[in-house]
């Protein structure tokens, strides 16, 4: 495969095979290639091409990009909150709307040794940057995966976290852990019914067992979480949730019909309802 003259001109023809994504994003994530197997910078993309940056990594990496498999898992890494995560096909790929919730949680907790409880975590992002940037934290984490727990485990170690995790499930049992001030989930939300309207790099890579829940009744986990909550918050804990924008309302009055308080639904940086925060009891 030969090149255009300039990166700048092989960026526009590679991205423009990207047909699934829009113009910026195949752009960018063209340049994510760019920058991982070349090393160049936004400023080199006028330069000439040299012969030997036609490499083989970056043309079946591109050929992965072509079937809709997303950048982070053809990379295994994924950013986080200033951080890159380990990620697998048994994780969900962190999202900037995690970052907001997880930024709001620090906002809202300077207390130092806060005792923490993430819920369902994947990656382990948000309990590993909490347990990173909060003051002297007890951290905790369960997952029903073996496989998630297990690069939340590297994704700890990586990065020099402490946190303790455990194996768990929210529609069963967990672990007794008692007195927690902060709990936190990013639970499966989206009824199947709405898989169409998702895109397929999404819904053709990502775990189901993260993403969908049953269309006769989607407030399922959030229903066990609150549940949970009862039973682990200590008076005045705090309870955060990332949540499907469309179920916001109904999410209030089960929160508030199991005995929360000050429930409170808080958009994110596209103006879409996003996060609740709320306390116990």
């Amino acid at each position: 495969m030969q090149p255009p003259h300039t990166y700048a001109e092989w960026l526009a023809s590679l991205s423009a095979q990207l047909t699934a994504y829009s113009q910026v994003e195949a752009e960018n994530l063209v340049f994510w290639l760019f920058e991982k197997h070349l090393g160049i910078r936004r400023a080199d993309l006028p330069q000439s091409i040299p012969s030997e940056a036609v490499n083989e990594r970056l043309l079946t990496d591109f050929e992965r990009l072509l079937t809709g498999e997303p950048i982070q898992y053809i990379f295994g890494e994924a950013p986080f909150y200033g951080r890159n995560f380990l990620v697998t096909r048994d994780t969900l790929i962190p999202r900037n709307e995690t970052e907001e919730l997880v930024h709001r949680i620090l906002k809202e907790n300077p207390k130092p040794g806060l005792r923490v409880l993430d819920l369902g975590t994947g990656t382990g992002c948000i309990p590993i940057t909490l347990a990173l940037e909060l003051k002297d934290p007890e951290v905790y984490a369960l997952d029903v995966s073996v496989q998630a727990l297990e690069i939340a485990r590297q994704n700890a170690l990586q990065l020099e976290a402490q946190v303790q995790f455990l194996e768990g499930d929210l529609l069963g049992s967990i672990p007794n852990l008692d007195f927690i001030d902060v709990l936190v989930s990013n639970p499966p939300y989206v009824p199947l019914r709405d898989q169409e309207e998702m895109h397929a790099n999404v819904l053709n890579f990502e775990p189901h067992l993260a993403l969908f829940v049953p269309d006769e009744d989607p407030l399922l986990f959030y229903r066990a979480i609150g549940f949970w909550g009862q039973q682990l918050l200590k008076t005045g804990g705090k309870l955060y949730l990332e949540i499907y924008e469309n179920l916001a309302d109904e999410l209030v009055q089960l929160l508030l019909s199991l005995g929360y308080s000050q429930v409170q639904v808080h958009q994110d940086l596209n103006g879409k309802n996003r996060m609740i925060s709320c306390l116990w009891p």
